[in-house]
């Protein structure tokens, strides 16, 4: 067996998990008495994980069955648990009978990857106005190795924020939280919130986005005008006009009040939208200018999001002749 070699060419071989992993090893030259295996691990700690004759794992075959030179393997299903060295080795039968290593390959690395979940973005549960800081969470798990980058963009702008959180779920696989504090703006109504995962466990970034209109509210701004240059001629009809405008969400309720009395809102627009994705409406009441109705002021009520009402008020001069 002066001339018997025996061949491990692979030095590291990476799977994802589920799939096959094969193990190469060929023989070549004299024949020598006695059973190949493969061995995982080296010394002591070392498990057989294939031998012909013997028992092996269920999910280990050989590649080309009943070949006296190719001694490859398949294993089926891999999983994180079966990362380690795994070794080629040739036994021969010894004086006594037993067997000892006569040859062995130099080792084949095995590592195995689990994609991370899809990232999961999630922000605080009330909606808050611009200008106030925000905390948004990034979070996917179930991977291995525990390795993984995170990235956050608003739209394509990148976000600069801490290193992620990795923690171990259970025996050989992840979980990673990432956090991001920004301040919102009016303008972010159609922006989204981009949390980007790179984990060696998929071939393409994966991403988690989140809308900023789940969590913003924009409070309206509120004028009211008349309809004619005071002052007005007396029994003229005048018409006050509630402009509400650049609120967001779309949930808003307008009264009136005359001297501090509620009023029939008469007419109300349908709510447009703005380029920037906000909200404005009209409202408008009817008004005879009698003489009594001298100096009465009219107030537009409006309440937003159930937040604290908006007022603004404006006062109806009459032109009552000789005076």
């Amino acid at each position: 067996g002066q001339d018997f070699k025996l061949h491990q060419p692979q030095v590291n071989v990476s799977v994802k998990a589920g799939e096959t992993l094969t193990l190469n090893c060929t023989l070549f030259g004299s024949f020598v008495p006695g059973p190949v295996k493969w061995l995982k691990g080296w010394g002591s700690e070392n498990k057989t994980v294939y031998e012909d004759a013997g028992t092996h794992l269920p999910r280990v075959m050989r590649a080309v069955t009943g070949s006296n030179a190719d001694f490859s393997i398949h294993i089926k299903n891999v999983q994180p648990e079966d990362v380690g060295t795994y070794y080629c080795v040739k036994f021969q039968k010894s004086s006594r009978g037993e067997n000892e290593v006569f040859q062995h390959g130099n080792g084949t690395a095995v590592s195995v990857h689990v994609q991370p979940s899809l990232p999961l973005v999630s922000g605080p549960k009330w909606r808050v106005g611009p200008g106030q800081p925000v905390t948004f969470s990034c979070t996917a798990g179930g991977f291995f190795p525990s390795s993984i980058g995170v990235k956050w963009f608003k739209d394509e702008a990148p976000i600069s924020s801490q290193m992620p959180q990795v923690t171990e779920w259970r025996k050989q696989s992840y979980n990673m939280s990432s956090n991001v504090t920004m301040e919102l703006g009016e303008g972010d109504v159609l922006s989204q919130l981009v949390c980007e995962v790179q984990h060696s466990g998929s071939p393409t970034p994966l991403r988690g986005t989140y809308q900023l209109n789940r969590v913003l509210r924009v409070s309206p701004k509120v004028d009211v005008s008349a309809g004619q240059t005071s002052p007005v001629e007396v029994n003229k009809t005048v018409n006050f006009t509630c402009h509400v405008k650049g609120f967001y969400p779309e949930n808003v309720s307008i009264s009136w009040l005359e001297n501090g009395m509620k009023i029939k809102v008469e007419k109300e627009s349908q709510p447009s939208v703005s380029h920037q994705g906000l909200f404005e409406l009209r409202s408008w009441v009817e008004v005879q200018a009698t003489e009594e109705k001298n100096g009465f002021v009219f107030t537009c009520v409006v309440v937003h999001d159930a937040q604290a009402p908006v007022k603004h008020s404006a006062t109806l001069w009459i032109a009552i002749p000789d005076q």
